[in-house]
């Protein structure tokens, strides 16, 4: 046994030992702290259409709003939901959409429970086969072993990767899915250019378009990629046909009977609805709405709100937004670098290029600090831009190979069309409230891929040329590092909608309490704020809330008989009134929004 063992490590190259460990190492940073803050409220949103709740009990009047009746049991709170009780539920806190991750997300609960950590762990692990999967899709079509290493280690510290797999959401497990249609999309390609009919090939990839649709209705923006593509570069009869087979027979199958049948009829109802409320909203009260900043779709505006979603889509250029270093800052920024290009361009190509090159490329990166309103290094940063993306041209005219050449077309093609996709939105619907990070996000794998080819034509650079990039990189990775830490402490609004710590979920803390505490002949009581009707979707017509109350029996038992009740005459305190004394002891004081997150 020890022979076979020491031989079989011995086979490992140095290669496949440093993916197992760029896997191992992404795994470590999407479970570090994952479990550490509560819930927050989309998370708990999927935690109730899990198990078939409706908030405010549209389908628990028996147990919430029967007329004489007060108190109610965990027992009764947890008795046997039917399908449409999971549709309802979807459709009132989620538009009808993310129905695969919801049925993988219950299933998955049945298993495992419903603890915060448990309800992540799918994000976790597909943020972790997002690396391996990346891995495998460049070392395959830019046969470049070092790249994919590259690559993959890029992903495996990408921040939206990280702050999204800690989010008991649909995303990453989205994201893989498009990943998976594309690599299978590019297999299909290869068998056809085989003269092979791939029918597995084409089943599992209309399986990960309807299932990638069916987790977020935005990620037919990967799917249509590929269909540009096709049109770009296919001109075969049969494997049109296949994949309009593939894809029909993905939407009949699974994604019709969802929009006809479940929930998904209303999502375009309700986005139809939602594009005539936020674009009244920007014309009437873009700042004070209750919803956030909603401005027209202005060109002016939509430069604005799009500049930093196409920055931190990049890992080299993330941060850079006109909010923090301000427009004019970085039109300067960016003047400076097109300059250090034209001298790169026109004098720093040679084997020896003149001395005076050597100085002026990295003076002219820094030269803006003297004009700059912020004194940020992210402005260098900013200036080096022109020429990280030379590298990146040079990198396409490097692969002069035509399927690779093509490969790298199909990346920039899912790297800008989905967000190019929310631009068409926020025009058509006359307001910027769409354009934002996470609904491109299907794009972060394939602009990591670019990133990559930037990071590896430095190394082709040279001496000065590398340094000087080499050393603004390294100071951008300390950005990386410190948005990082700020991920971790619940810091970075943009990735974890928090700028303040949230604590271990409140809910299960006050659960814990009860269970420990309760004795026969005691009552808990639930704070119950007064609410106003909702609209017709939501059908929350009571007076008081009773949402306090849903959150904290999803982590009761469910054969629990414990006696509880709403409480109108206060909002705040969860309270358990002890039967032989009528002590009144505060399980929770939730303090207003405070820990409500």
């Amino acid at each position: 046994m020890n022979e076979s063992r020491s031989g079989l490590l011995a086979s490992l190259s140095r290669s496949q030992w440093t993916i197992y460990l760029i896997l191992l190492l992404a795994l470590g940073l999407r479970l570090y702290k994952s479990s550490v803050h509560g819930l927050y409220l989309d998370e708990k949103f999927t935690l109730v259409n899990t198990q078939g709740v409706s908030l405010e009990g549209a389908n628990q009047r028996d147990v919430f709003h029967t007329p004489g009746k007060v108190y109610f049991t965990p027992q009764e709170f947890w008795k046997p939901k039917q399908l449409n009780d999971y549709i309802r539920a979807i459709i009132q806190t989620d538009i009808g959409n993310s129905a695969s991750h919801y049925a993988l997300l219950w299933a998955w609960i049945e298993v495992f429970g419903l603890s915060d950590l448990s309800i992540r762990m799918p994000s976790i692990i597909f943020s972790t086969l997002i690396v391996g999967l990346l891995f495998l899709l460049v070392r395959r079509y830019l046969k470049s072993q070092p790249l994919a290493l590259i690559v993959a280690a890029l992903a495996a510290v990408e921040p939206f990767f990280i702050a999204y797999s800690h989010m008991a959401r649909n995303y990453c497990m989205t994201i893989f899915l498009c990943l998976l249609g594309t690599w299978l999309f590019l297999r299909i390609l290869d068998k056809r250019a085989e003269g092979r009919q791939p029918i597995g090939l084409y089943i599992g990839y209309g399986l990960s378009f309807a299932l990638a649709t069916l987790g977020h209705y935005l990620a037919f923006t990967v799917f249509l990629c590929h269909g540009i593509y096709l049109l770009l570069f296919n001109r075969d009869l049969k494997t049109y046909i296949g994949f309009g087979l593939s894809t029909v027979g993905g939407a009949v199958g699974l994604i019709l009977p969802w929009f006809v049948y479940g929930g998904g009829k209303y999502t375009l109802f309700t986005l139809a609805y939602q594009a005539k409320l936020y674009g009244g909203l920007a014309l009437t009260n873009p700042y004070n709405n209750g919803f956030g900043i909603i401005l027209p779709a202005t060109l002016a505006n939509i430069v604005k709100k799009s500049i930093p979603v196409w920055a931190d889509l990049f890992m080299i250029s993330n941060g850079l937004s006109a909010e923090t270093l301000a427009f004019r800052n970085l039109v300067i920024a960016v003047g400076f670098g097109l300059i250090a290009l034209l001298v790169v361009v026109r004098f720093g190509q040679k084997n020896q290029p003149p001395a005076w090159v050597k100085v002026a490329v990295p003076i002219l990166l820094v030269a803006g600090m003297a004009l700059y309103t912020i004194q940020s290094a992210r402005l260098v940063v900013a200036a080096a831009l022109p020429l990280l993306y030379y590298l990146l041209y040079q990198a396409f005219v490097a692969h002069n190979d035509r399927s690779e050449r093509r490969f790298l077309y199909l990346m920039v093609l899912c790297s800008t069309i989905p967000t190019l996709v929310l631009i068409a939105f926020a025009v058509r619907n006359g307001h910027t409230y769409g354009i934002t990070q996470r609904y491109s996000g299907f794009s972060f794998p394939y602009a990591l891929t670019l990133v990559g080819l930037i990071i590896q034509q430095l190394f082709r650079q040279p001496a000065y040329l590398r340094l000087t990039l080499g050393a603004i990189l390294l100071v951008q990775a300390y950005f990386i590092g410190d948005l990082l830490y700020r991920i971790y402490e619940d810091q970075a609004p943009k990735y974890t909608y928090y700028g303040r710590y949230r604590i271990e979920n409140p809910y299960n803390t006050a659960a814990q309490r009860i269970i420990s505490q309760y004795a026969p002949g005691d009552t808990v009581l639930y704070p119950s704020a007064r609410t106003n009707p909702r609209d017709e979707i939501e059908k929350t017509y009571t007076t008081h809330s009773i949402i306090d109350a849903q959150y904290t029996n999803l982590y009761l038992p469910k054969d629990a008989t414990y006696y509880q009740r709403m409480d109108t005459t206060q909002t705040d305190r969860i309270i358990l009134i002890k039967g032989k004394t009528g002590q009144r002891i505060t399980i929770y004081d939730f303090e207003g929004t405070k820990y409500r997150y």
